[in-house]
């Protein structure tokens, strides 16, 4: 493990970086603290034993039936773009080997009804909706190495269990964009879908949520939180990409699209401070790092703006990872995660939020699945924002967008 990047401050209060860390040492960091995270989910949904050994810690019971769907489906959204690499001869190719053999077998397990843990509970669970859309989501990122895998009767299931979710009714907010990217793997993994349902929910954030440099009102929620960093962008972007691939009208959207979630990239790297803490502000705190969704598929997708390079991100978000992840403090005695922002914090957590739902703090590690040689990895270290500012270093002015 790599030293502290954002080191000791001298009596003045003028900070003093000993020893940069080396390029290696981060994704060696990332992959472990991967590892870390999601092992506990895979392993025991490998071997049928999810929802009898996590965990369920919650303000409330809602969750109960779908709280091993959550930790599943989040664990498998956020690490798809790394499986989706594929086995190599190298260390870590050997790793993802073995994952993506784990979520295969997973997959089998969460998917039949005769499994001890069958996934997709019956009756008009909308916690049903919102996991089967991370699901898909997870799919349409790893569709080579995850989808292309699996056999012909457990694909065959997966689109059995997608279109039932055609049954349950969304809030009229970024539940829209569920139905969507559910649609959206309907049609790249069958060449059918619902177009209605495909189409509505990004219209209705193009039409009518859009507030300007880079925000969606969440529905008729003008309220300030992480979600359009959580969900809206990342399942636009997505959702509008399979549109562009067939043709889809609306699919023009998409440029401009892109151009808001590299802003919205710059406001989030923005929000990192020196010592790798951010504002805790709005609702769903417990996500962790999964709030910072948007900045690593901006990261992935390089379309980071170009005042803030791949190293700087990389480096604030390793930061980031250390403050919550490096000690035991967010993991309970069998290495699951805990209920809270940085620590054992159930008070800190809205009802709807469980012991599965803290798992979507994996959207961090999306660039994984960028190779070691890309510049995001490969780069030397570089401060990012607000490291540079509290140095006294150079930055520029940050520049709002007007479209």
């Amino acid at each position: 493990m790599s030293k502290s990047i954002f080191g000791r401050f001298k009596k003045n209060k003028e900070p003093v970086f000993e020893e940069e860390p080396s390029v290696w040492e981060d994704r060696l960091f990332w992959v472990d603290t991967m590892q870390k995270i999601t092992y506990p989910v895979l392993s025991n949904l490998r071997k049928g034993s999810l929802r009898k050994n996590m965990p369920y810690i919650s303000n409330s019971n809602e969750g109960q039936r779908t709280a091993s769907f959550e930790a599943f489906s989040r664990v498998f959204n956020g690490i798809a773009p790394w499986l989706e690499l594929g086995r190599d001869n190298t260390e870590e190719g050997r790793l993802r080997e073995k994952y993506i053999g784990m979520t295969l077998k997973a997959l089998e397990n969460a998917i039949y009804p005769n499994s001890e843990d069958y996934m997709f509970v019956e009756g008009n669970n909308k916690k049903i909706l919102s996991e089967s859309a991370i699901f898909a989501q997870g799919l349409l990122r790893s569709k080579n190495q995850v989808w292309l895998n699996l056999p012909i009767d457990v694909q065959a299931r997966i689109i059995t269990e997608l279109k039932n979710t055609r049954n349950i009714a969304p809030y009229d907010n970024h539940w829209l964009l569920f139905t969507s990217i559910i649609e959206a793997a309907l049609l790249e993994f069958t060449g059918e879908c619902d177009m209605e349902r495909l189409r509505y929910g990004v219209r209705k954030f193009w039409n009518d949520w859009y507030l300007g440099d880079a925000i969606y009102s969440n529905g008729n929620e003008a309220r300030q939180d992480y979600y359009n960093s959580l969900i809206i962008h990342p399942m636009l972007n997505d959702i509008l990409m399979v549109m562009r691939k067939y043709n889809i009208e609306g699919n023009d959207f998409l440029n401009k699209q892109l151009m808001r979630t590299s802003r919205l990239a710059s406001q989030l790297e923005r929000s990192i401070s020196p010592e790798g803490t951010y504002p805790l502000v709005g609702k769903s705190l417990s996500y962790r790092t999964g709030i910072f969704h948007a900045l690593t598929q901006a990261s992935l997708f390089k379309i980071l703006p170009k005042n803030i390079s791949p190293a700087q991100v990389r480096a604030a978000l390793t930061t980031v990872l250390k403050s919550h992840f490096a000690g035991n403090h967010n993991f309970d005695g069998n290495g699951w995660l805990t209920v809270g922002i940085n620590g054992n914090q159930l008070e800190a957590s809205e009802k709807s939020i469980n012991s599965g739902s803290v798992y979507i703090c994996c959207e961090v590690f999306l660039p994984l699945g960028l190779s070691f040689n890309d510049p995001f990895w490969s780069d030397p270290f570089e401060e990012w924002s607000s490291l540079k500012a509290w140095n006294g270093h150079s930055i520029d002015v940050d520049q709002p967008i007007d479209f």
